[in-house]
């Protein structure tokens, strides 16, 4: 970390960092959020016996994420502008969060744009529009243990055959996208986004690896997922902010996987409502999130009884409450539950009509953030999650513990958790 911030001084006097003219503006900004958290995950096991996993560490990101990136806009005259956006994450708890090669990863963000009256183009690696809705509506901000348990279920793969696949790795951000932001109408807002997967095509098909040989010589490996059509992303998002209001619809198809032989193709299907009203002495959130796995077939398939489409609906209403005009009160409750799951963790297999209990999950959030000043702030967050048939989601640290005792296998069940710690912006 040292030898690439050294390399970095250089680097920001030759591009003037901190300088401006009349044609150029580049800015170096960042946060360091680093604090203390705690977590206790709880499994239910036999006759009422229990089994836990705890840890305490040292950690980063719980208010705030901490980043380190560069900015920068040129007047290209007529009312247009060039800019690029290059930001990278760090793990402040240990300085890490560089590239194994010794260099700098943008991987939070790196963009080039053009900005006009038309509105902006946006290329590179940036946030997904879905992304907004589950970030800007949550009072914690989808950081640290208060994340609502939208956020949580969306990108995290948990234990258990509940969200097998269920692996988005575009869910916060798509690299290779194409984007397009609405220019100001009033309090109306937007984007759109399309990401490229990358991937190469072959012609004929048959020639797509494992390749037809390689099939004739070994059945099996017909059944390998290629995963030629994954890394798509597609996606918007459109608003309304005036005043004391903000709410927001949002839309996402991410492809996750794929397999040519099989033809079929795996996206997780995501659209979300959600809002927020200022009165002033509170701010109230909420939002309302459908997620879904869907399979496609190239051919028509007739499967009366299978179970289609695995997903979750989730749930978040919250607040903050400002006190004496500085500090600031958060608290959330969110629940998910899921649906069309082939079997949960317990093993049991859902029926045909759905009729058995379907996982879910609900959590409660409280924190309170003691602001120094604009940049400074210090913040102390606790969380309770409840799990139900087996869903299996925590609020951090380690994963249940599942391994079967006396021929029984513990149940995932409650989990807690606290940060403690401090927010340096600059």
């Amino acid at each position: 970390m040292k030898k690439c911030l050294a390399m970095m001084v250089p680097l920001a006097a030759w591009i003037g960092i901190g300088t401006a003219s009349a044609q150029t503006n580049v800015t170096l900004f960042g946060i360091v959020d680093t604090g203390v958290s705690g977590y206790r995950n709880q499994a239910q096991g036999p006759f009422g016996a229990s089994v836990t996993t705890s840890q305490t560490m040292l950690t980063n990101s719980a208010y705030n994420s901490s980043r380190l990136g560069f900015r920068g806009w040129e007047d290209l005259g007529g009312g247009l502008r060039a800019g690029f956006w290059l930001e990278v994450g760090l793990d402040s708890d240990d300085g890490s969060g560089v590239g194994s090669n010794g260099g700098l990863e943008f991987n939070r963000r790196s963009t080039v744009s053009l900005d006009g009256g038309f509105g902006e183009i946006r290329l590179g690696r940036d946030y997904t529009p879905t992304y907004w809705n589950d970030n800007l509506f949550d009072p914690f901000g989808v950081n640290g243990v208060g994340t609502s348990l939208i956020s949580t279920a969306s990108g995290q793969t948990s234990p258990g055959s509940v969200r097998s696949g269920w692996t988005n790795g575009q869910y916060s951000r798509s690299s290779n996208s194409i984007g397009y932001f609405l220019p100001k109408l009033g309090g109306f807002y937007g984007q759109v986004m399309y990401a490229f997967n990358e991937s190469t095509s072959y012609d004929p098909g048959g020639l797509t690896p494992p390749g037809v040989a390689a099939i004739v010589a070994d059945p099996s490996l017909a059944s390998v997922a290629d995963n030629a059509r994954a890394g798509r992303y597609i996606g918007g998002r459109v608003g309304y902010s005036s005043g004391p209001i903000d709410v927001a619809l949002a839309y996402g198809e991410s492809t996750v996987g794929s397999n040519f032989y099989l033809g079929t193709t795996s996206t997780i299907d995501i659209w979300s409502i959600g809002g927020t009203y200022d009165f002033g002495v509170v701010k109230l959130f909420a939002e309302y999130s459908n997620n879904k796995m869907d399979t496609s077939f190239a051919t028509n398939t007739f499967n009366p009884f299978g179970v289609t489409r695995p997903g979750f609906n989730g749930v978040l209403i919250g607040a903050t409450i400002p006190v004496a005009g500085y500090d600031l009160i958060r608290v959330s409750y969110s629940a998910v539950r899921y649906n069309n799951t082939s079997t949960n963790v317990l093993g049991t297999t859902t029926n045909f009509f759905g009729f058995n209990n379907q996982p879910e999950a609900d959590k409660f959030a409280i924190g309170y953030v003691y602001n120094f000043s604009k940049r400074t702030a210090v913040y102390a967050t606790f969380a309770y999650l409840n799990n139900k048939n087996g869903a299996g989601l925590t609020v951090g640290g380690p994963a249940f513990y599942t391994a079967p005792i006396a021929g029984f296998a513990p149940v995932p069940d409650k989990s807690y958790g606290y940060d403690l710690g401090m927010r340096l912006s600059f």
